[in-house]
């Protein structure tokens, strides 16, 4: 079977990587792909936003599935063009990815099928939502309606904070908003809980802590995310019955009485609070770095279990996983979330001990000739299994030493909650 893998980011390399393991496969092309991902497939640059030009490339090579990786071509539409050539997709409709795509979409899902999550309003103009805020208790959330890449979330702890959020989502930070959202601020954990469904049949695709903040112990801006551990240390067989009872089947039972069936990984961000799960929003792809992170964990042909999706069999398919923990570590460019250089030169590659255990998976990165160069904000994902998560994370840091790129930081940190030294 020949295949292509939409996106660039290490999500799609860890796919790639997986998916290349497979007896089914044939060929494997990655569009675009980065540095990473031309050592498992082929790269082949062409814009995400044409869908015509993919098509194009897909009928040329004969190409009869195809992954998505990132929301935004699921948002706006790829699966339904694609599937209209009769190219079988991995991933859902533009109707179900309104649960990433619009906050309010999800919101307003969340109130008819009391889906529990934080109390909300919308607001279309900025004076509306200024005069709101001068009430408001705080701290307070603060949201981009639309796509934001991970990054158009506020937590604002003064009324002088939350009217610069609100004038820096209306004047275009992270594209056209034509709505805002402004939510309680709910207190407790966070967790990253995913599952996979064909439309009729759906399994539980595990957990992670994500680390989204910049800085140690969770502090300084957002990002797309900084690290992370699988599974949760929060999970269990008891809070896992009401993630599934009170979230994931009320929203997958909303979309079906709108007419339409989920197909593809659903990762649902949740607030644990005393024991009690709060959605705090939906993304309709798997996350990253939480991809790369669980992924390697998979026993099971990946591509078995994404082509049974696609052809409504998943309920035949078995889903095994290594009983190990898995931990990420994210290096990114200096500088990032905000401004920083690209084309910066990495070496040592050779240095690094890979191996069953042990991962190296390519974000912001591209080729030119043999060698590697920086090409986006999060840079390599490094990755461990271990028993241990502690032993996980010196593996890691050992190879970032082996490393040593001067031009990136990463989190010492990630998994703190749960490495008690």
């Amino acid at each position: 079977m020949k295949i292509a893998i939409l996106g660039s980011g290490g999500r799609e390399h860890a796919l790639a990587f997986a998916l290349s393991k497979s007896k089914k496969l044939k060929k494997i092309y990655c569009i675009p792909g980065n540095a990473g991902t031309s050592e498992v497939a082929k790269n082949v640059n062409i814009d995400l936003n044409n869908f015509n030009k993919v098509y194009k490339f897909l009928a040329n090579e004969n190409i009869k599935f195809v992954v998505v990786g990132p929301e935004k071509p699921l948002v706006e539409g790829i699966v339904d063009y694609l599937e209209k050539f009769n190219i079988k997709v991995f991933g859902p409709n533009k109707l179900s990815s309104q649960l990433e795509g619009s906050k309010i979409f999800t919101k307003n899902l969340c109130q008819k099928y009391k889906i529990p999550t934080a109390k909300f309003g919308v607001f279309k103009k900025k004076r509306e939502a200024i005069k709101f805020l001068k009430s408001s208790n705080y701290p307070i959330v603060i949201k981009a309606d639309n796509l934001a890449s991970g990054k158009g979330v506020y937590i604002c702890k003064s009324k002088t904070q939350s009217e610069k959020a609100v004038e820096e989502i209306f004047n275009g930070k992270f594209g056209v908003a034509k709505n805002i959202l402004i939510e309680e601020f709910l207190e407790g954990e966070e967790m990253s809980y995913f599952i996979i469904s064909d439309g009729n049949t759906f399994k539980t695709f595990g957990t992670a802590q994500d680390h989204k903040r910049v800085g140690e112990q969770d502090t300084g801006k957002n990002t797309g995310g900084m690290g992370a551990y699988s599974p949760s240390r929060l999970i269990n067989n008891k809070l896992e019955n009401k993630i599934l009872k009170k979230i994931i089947m009320p929203t997958l039972k909303g979309l079906s009485d709108m007419g339409t069936k989920y197909k593809g990984f659903l990762y649902a961000g949740l607030m644990i609070i005393n024991d009690e799960p709060f959605l705090i929003e939906y993304n309709v792809r798997m996350g990253d770095p939480e991809c790369q992170t669980i992924i390697p964990t998979l026993k099971t042909d990946l591509l078995k279990i994404l082509f049974a999706c696609a052809n409504e069999k998943l309920k035949e398919t078995k889903i095994e996983w290594i009983n190990k923990m898995s931990l990420c570590v994210v290096l990114c460019s200096n500088g990032y979330p905000d401004s920083y250089q690209k084309d910066i030169k990495i070496n040592n590659f050779d240095t690094i001990k890979l191996d069953s255990n042990n991962y190296l998976f390519h974000a912001g990165t591209k080729k030119i000739g043999n060698s590697v160069y920086s090409n986006g904000g999060r840079v390599l994902n490094f990755v461990s299994l271990s028993k241990n998560l502690l032993n996980a994370r010196k593996k890691i840091h050992n190879n970032l030493k082996k490393l040593n790129w001067i031009k990136g930081f990463f989190r010492k940190d990630i998994a703190f909650k749960v490495i008690k030294k």
